[in-house]
């Protein structure tokens, strides 16, 4: 290298010593002529310059090729060499970007390969041919049925499944009532949620039903749209008052097959009024009993105690129906139920059986609520029901409307749990028959 600026390249000067300055080596240079304003041709007064012994540059002739025989405007002789520039940089940065294919001149022995044929004699995936690696492998293109449905459509499908518009008997009936006390010391844990949706859905599928709320609260007749203000009757004048328990139910509209027994405030006082009332914990009992009509079930909405109105409704029923909130407090308490059912059972009310436990508010995103499932599921064993009812806003805005979330949002994840429950709990009916606590 010199300090002149120059360098010596014997691809572009043909020479071991000609130098090429670094200004002309950018992507627009040519050899043939000037741009942006360098030249490669030093001027005249560079010549003294010029180190000694070293040689001008002397250009490459231009590029020429042949053309054919055509006439071009303005001349009149065809065939005439025609220089051509080229532009180096250029040239080079497309013929990289554009692969060379070889013709047939140059690969005389080249010929083209065969085309594989698919045999057509072979067995089909799923075909009774097929291996059981074929038949085991689906391809990632092949949509399922969950994703070849749009979500609106499945959400269809499941609303129609659930109301059942038809009316016909799709859940078994039992032989004989089904007398159910949905009971837990703790407030806030589903009762009334689950005693209104388990109903519905049951009705709806051919099941006669009758709800009795003994909660003065009376939200199960808001649920399910009965009036419970004051001065309607209500369960408080079976308790106290003995009237008949037809006398007091109210069908429930939209529903044909459910009936209700409402709650009013004045349900409040009657814990007090049943202890001078001879066999206070069997009132509720004998107004069942009485009933002239034929239920396949009987839900009894209990409150958030364990006073007379839970006993009178652990002493008429059948089975105990236990739904846990997937968190801690829900279980702190629960040992203290099961005591009282055991006291109930041994003195009371020798049929009761706690048979079903339902998980309620189960939140997926939790760890603790997998691990109280856990926990349930090892203690009870087979009487936790498969299905488990999610947090679902739709769930607890059915209220709002008079309705239960199966006819309010019968598409909803949290209609679709509780419909899933009710099925369950059937099936078990048929399975284990209650006769053997009748």
């Amino acid at each position: 290298m010199h300090d002149d600026g120059r360098y010596d390249d014997p691809r572009v000067t043909g020479s071991a010593g000609g130098p090429v300055s670094r200004e002309t080596d950018y992507p627009s240079w040519s050899p043939d002529g000037p741009s942006r304003g360098h030249s490669i041709r030093p001027p005249d007064g560079d010549a003294a310059v010029r180190p000694v012994g070293v040689e001008p540059i002397v250009p490459e002739p231009p590029a020429t090729r042949a053309t054919p025989d055509v006439p071009r405007a303005g001349n009149s002789a065809g065939g005439r060499v025609i220089p051509i520039r080229r532009n180096a940089s250029a040239s080079a940065r497309f013929e990289s970007a554009v692969p060379q294919q070889p013709t047939p001149d140059s690969v005389p022995d080249a010929t083209p390969e065969p085309v594989p044929v698919t045999d057509t004699s072979a067995p089909l995936v799923g075909s009774p041919g097929a291996t059981a690696a074929e038949a085991a492998y689906v391809s990632r293109e092949t949509p399922t049925r969950e994703e070849d449905d749009p979500p609106l459509a499945m959400e269809a499908m499941r609303a129609v499944q659930i109301l059942n518009p038809s009316g016909e008997v799709t859940m078994p009936r039992p032989e004989r009532t089904r007398v159910m006390c949905v009971a837990n010391q703790k407030g806030g844990v589903g009762k009334t949620t689950t005693t209104v949706n388990l109903a519905v859905a049951l009705a709806l599928h051919g099941n006669r039903v009758l709800v009795v709320d003994l909660d003065p609260q009376g939200n199960a007749s808001t649920g399910l749209n009965v009036p419970h203000h004051t001065g309607v009757p209500d369960v408080y004048d079976c308790l106290i008052n003995s009237v008949p328990l037809e006398e007091v139910a109210q069908g429930v509209e939209g529903i044909p097959n459910l009936w209700c027994v409402p709650a009013t405030i004045d349900l409040a006082g009657a814990e007090i009024e049943l202890v001078s009332v001879v066999a206070r914990e069997s009132r509720l009992a004998r107004a069942i009993a009485a009933y002239p009509g034929h239920f396949d079930y009987v839900f009894i909405d209990c409150p958030p105690s364990l006073g007379l109105l839970t006993v009178n409704a652990l002493v008429a029923a059948q089975e105990v129906l236990i739904p846990i909130q997937c968190e801690y407090y829900a279980l702190e308490g629960l040992n203290q139920l099961i005591n009282n059912i055991n006291l109930v059972r041994q003195h009371l009310n020798p049929k009761l059986d706690v048979s079903t436990i339902l998980l309620t508010m189960y939140d997926r995103r939790t760890r603790l609520a997998d691990a109280v499932e856990q926990d349930v599921r090892n203690h009870f064993g087979d009487k936790v029901l498969q299905a488990v009812i999610p947090r679902n806003v739709r769930v607890s805005e059915a209220p709002s409307y008079g309705q239960s979330v199966m006819t309010y949002d019968p598409g909803s994840r949290g209609a679709t749990s509780y419909f899933e429950a009710a099925q369950e709990i059937a099936e078990r009916g048929i399975k284990e028959p209650v006769g053997r606590n009748a």
